[in-house]
């Protein structure tokens, strides 16, 4: 199947659009994030509960190696076995 030759030119023109759009997101995500402290990779289950408190929910470890994650309500951690790997801010509701 041959699209016409208009309906390839408004793809060409919309294209650069998608690419603004995503950048903006990115942008807002990083400024959001920026005044919220979370966990530090390489900190233990032991030190994130002493400094952050209980999580709001675990979610039990799955696959190999062990992925465990616990959800505060300002961002989300994830440990692999007893060490944070990562910890992200949360998005907010709408």
């Amino acid at each position: 199947m041959r699209l016409p030759s208009k309906a390839v030119l408004v793809l060409l023109c919309l294209l650069p659009l998608a690419g603004v759009q995503a950048e903006v997101l990115v942008i807002d995500a990083v400024q959001q994030s920026a005044g919220i402290e979370r966990p530090r990779a390489g900190m233990s289950m032991d030190q994130v509960r002493a400094r952050f408190g209980e999580p709001q929910t675990v979610v039990p470890a799955v696959g190999k190696p062990p992925i465990t994650r616990w959800v505060y309500p300002d961002f989300t951690v994830y440990f692999e076995y007893d060490k944070v790997i990562h910890a992200v801010v949360n998005r907010p509701t709408r």
